[in-house]
C-alpha cells in the first residue's frame, strides 16, 4: 500500500474546474525543502460517482507510490522539510479555482470526503482538528463553520496548516 504526502483537491462535479487546474502552469516544476530540491509529478485527476479528484504529488517523497516507478532514490525528509514542502504545495494550491475542499498531508484524500464531512466529523470541523483543510466559501457556510477559518484566498477558508510532525514516516 502506498502512503503518500501530497496535495488532494476535492472538485465536486466540476471536471472543467478540475482539468483548468491540472493545466495550470506547475512553476516552479521543482519545491524546495531544505538542502531538497524536490520535482513534482504531473497531476493526476480522478473520478468516481460523487467528485472529481486532482492529487499532485512531490517526486521520491512518499513510501511505495506507483508514479515513483523504479525511481530508488527516496528524499528522507524532517517534519521541518515536509511543512516547507506543505507550505509550497498550498501556494500552488491558491492559484485553483472552482474546488470545494482540499487539504496537503500524508494520504488526505479521506478528510475531503464531503458526505463525511458533513456527517461524521462536525465536532473536529468546529475544532479546528483538520489543519489545513481548505473549503469553499459556499460549503463552509453550508457546514454553519465559525470565524476560526480564515481566509485562504478569496472564495475560500482554512484552519491555518500547522505543518507535520515528527513521526515514522518523517527524517528526525
Amino acid at each position: 500500500m502506498a502512503i503518500c504526502f501530497e496535495l488532494v483537491v476535492n472538485f465536486g462535479d466540476d471536471l472543467e474546474a478540475a482539468k483548468a487546474a491540472a493545466l495550470i502552469d506547475r512553476w516552479p516544476y521543482v519545491l524546495s525543502a531544505g538542502a531538497h530540491r524536490i520535482p513534482l509529478h504531473r497531476p493526476m485527476l480522478r473520478t468516481d460517482e460523487s467528485h472529481v479528484e486532482l492529487s499532485i504529488l512531490p517526486v521520491g517523497v512518499g513510501y511505495g507510490v506507483l508514479a515513483d516507478g523504479s525511481l530508488r532514490r527516496r528524499f528522507p525528509l524532517t517534519a521541518a522539510e515536509l511543512t516547507e514542502l506543505g507550505h509550497q504545495l498550498y501556494q500552488l494550491l491558491a492559484r485553483f479555482d472552482g474546488y470545494i475542499a482540499a487539504k496537503v498531508g500524508w494520504d488526505p484524500e479521506s478528510l475531503l470526503d464531503l458526505d463525511d464531512l458533513k456527517s461524521d466529523c462536525a465536532e473536529e470541523l468546529r475544532d479546528g482538528t483538520f489543519d489545513g483543510l481548505v473549503l469553499s466559501e459556499q460549503f463552509h457556510a453550508e457546514l454553519n463553520l465559525g470565524d476560526d477559518y480564515v481566509e485562504f484566498q478569496p472564495g475560500y477558508r482554512w484552519i491555518p496548516y500547522r505543518g507535520e510532525k515528527p513521526g515514522s514516516l518523517t527524517a528526525d
